[in-house]
Parts: C-alpha cells; sequence; structure tokens
C-alpha cells in the first residue's frame, strides 16, 4: 500500500511570522527621504518564491513614484520554463512591465547583463524633474531580506567599473541594515547606487507564505526554528513526491516524521549532545538541529533540484 503522508502543514505560532526589527522601520524610512535623489527603483526577489513575501508597501511608498524593475534572482534555482509563466503571473497580478531574471553568482548572466542598458533608456525616456540636468543617474536597490541585493550592487560594480566588491554578502538575512552611502557602479554615465535593508512587509500574510520565506532564508532560522523549516520542506518533498532526502539524510524509506529524519541524518553526520537530565546524568542525544540546518543547506543551494515553491 502507497505510503501516506500530511496534505496540510500545521500552523504555527502568529508572532514568528510578524518579524518587522527596527532597523527595517528605519530603513525604509530612509528610502523614502532619499527618493527624492533616485531616478529609477530596482526591486529584486528570490525567483523560487515570485508571488510570495513581495513587499506591497513597495507598490505605495517606493517604487510607484519611479521608473521600475523587477529582478528575479536566482534563477538557477527553479525550472526551466518557469521564467515565461513568471512573468505572465506577474503582468496579470502587478503593474510592473520590466522583468529581468538573474543569477548573481555568475558574470556572464543574460539578465546582469541587461539590467543596466534596460535601467538607463527608463531613466532617459522618464521626467527626472529637478534631476533632469544632472550628468549622473541613482538607483536605488530594494528587496526582502537575502535575495541578493548587495550581491546585485557588487556584480555590477565588478562588471561595470572592474572595482572590488564595496558591498556586504552572506547567507544570513540582515547583513545590510541601514541605507549605504551612493556605491558607483559605471563611469559612462556616471551611475551609483544604493544599497539598502531587506525590508519585509510589518504583518506577513498567512502561515504559508512565512514558511516559504523562511525555507528560502529570508527570515533568520531562529525566528521560526530550523526544526520547523526543515519539517516544512520534508512536507513539501513527500507532497510532490521527490524522495531524494531519503539517501541524503541516510534513511532506508521515505517518512513523513521529521524527528526520524533528522535523528538519521545527525546519526549519519555523527553529530550528538550531551544532555543532563533532571536526575542529574548525562544523556547522549542525536543533534537534530545540526542535522536540519545539514538539510536546509543543501535546499538552498540547489542540490535537490530546481524548486518553485509558489503555484504560478
Amino acid at each position: 500500500m502507497a505510503q501516506a503522508f500530511r496534505q496540510a502543514f500545521p500552523l504555527i505560532r502568529k508572532d514568528t511570522l510578524h518579524w518587522f526589527p527596527g532597523h527595517m522601520g528605519k530603513g525604509l524610512r530612509q528610502m523614502q527621504q532619499k527618493l527624492k535623489s533616485v531616478d529609477c527603483v530596482i526591486e529584486i526577489h528570490d525567483a523560487r518564491i515570485p508571488l510570495s513575501g513581495r513587499n506591497e508597501d513597495f507598490r505605495y511608498t517606493i517604487r510607484g513614484v519611479k521608473p521600475h524593475i523587477l529582478v528575479m534572482n536566482k534563477k538557477d534555482l527553479i525550472p526551466r520554463g518557469s521564467a515565461s509563466k513568471i512573468v505572465e503571473r506577474i503582468k496579470d497580478s502587478d503593474d510592473c512591465e520590466h522583468v529581468l531574471f538573474t543569477n548573481c553568482k555568475d558574470q556572464q548572466c543574460e539578465g546582469v547583463r541587461k539590467l543596466l542598458p534596460l535601467a538607463k533608456k527608463l531613466i532617459v525616456n522618464s521626467n527626472r524633474y529637478h534631476r533632469s540636468e544632472l550628468g549622473e543617474f541613482c538607483i536605488m536597490i530594494i528587496g526582502v531580506p537575502n535575495v541578493g541585493k548587495s550581491s546585485l550592487v557588487n556584480i555590477l560594480r565588478n562588471k561595470h567599473l572592474h572595482k572590488k566588491s564595496a558591498s556586504a554578502v552572506g547567507a544570513v538575512p540582515g547583513i545590510t541594515r541601514t541605507v549605504l552611502n551612493r556605491i558607483k557602479i559605471s563611469a559612462n554615465p556616471p551611475i551609483f547606487v544604493l544599497d539598502t535593508p531587506g525590508i519585509l512587509t510589518p504583518k506577513i500574510g498567512n502561515n504559508e507564505t512565512g514558511l516559504k520565506l523562511a525555507l528560502c532564508g529570508c527570515l533568520q532560522d531562529h525566528l521560526v526554528g530550523p526544526v520547523v523549516i526543515a519539517d516544512y520542506l520534508l512536507f513539501r518533498f513527500n507532497l510532490e513526491e521527490d524522495f531524494r532526502y531519503v539517501e541524503f539524510m541516510g534513511l532506508e524509506k521515505p517518512s513523513d516524521n521529521i524527528i526520524e529524519v533528522l535523528t538519521a541524518g545527525a546519526k549519519m553526520l555523527n553529530k550528538s549532545l550531551k544532555v543532563k537530565t533532571v536526575m542529574g546524568e548525562i544523556s547522549i542525544r542525536p543533534d537534530i538541529e545540526t542535522a536540519a540546518h545539514y538539510l536546509l543547506k543543501a535546499f538552498r543551494k540547489g542540490e535537490f533540484g530546481p524548486k518553485m515553491l509558489d503555484k504560478l
């Protein structure tokens, strides 16, 4: 008989999905203050979740008043043929005409190559008002945390100025915490960008949206819990009948029990914890949190193949 798996994922704590730290509110205010000195807004998002987690507040507070380009980054992590479906869905539900797909780890990426020429064209054809006599352009990069904003700034700078990286990057969301000073990325004409902190919407719409953001690393793991995020990933794997995790985690067969999966993974990795019992004795237990991080890291690097988390 075929094994039965969960068809729905249980709700998690509501307060987990309402994460809007102080630096985000401060960053949003800074971004609004700097809009007068900006000619174009580039919004960058994770292509695996093209619909989930896009900050709707940007539509009214930031990108609605300037030429706007939507960049779907990490295109190497989505299935072939998904890009056209994403563009169709976005144009049906959004006011964004210009969508590019990038892989900011690839210097030869076609989307990266097209980005600056498109931005120049939109700026030249827009009403720049008090900035129209300036011989330089300024672009603001916006988006939710950990989608590649700083990586995009750096690859544009490397490509067009042949200069070293100017913006810190990392696998943990929240590396950029304030609106930075202008970073030059092109000499002719002079083009500057403003890197900005990742801004989440103050209230994430629903449980699953928050879990998708967490799975893609847009929320810090400890806020939701690596075991909970790994459980959501397991739920998705089983729902899609993708059982590549079985061999990866040292299991004999698929499982719908995350503790069973992570225990097997911890044993395979030879990771354990010494835990003091209430009787004062020392107990050795599998380090399931380390196993959870191991599974999540592999997913985020694309080791289980391309994935699309949103339904198109």
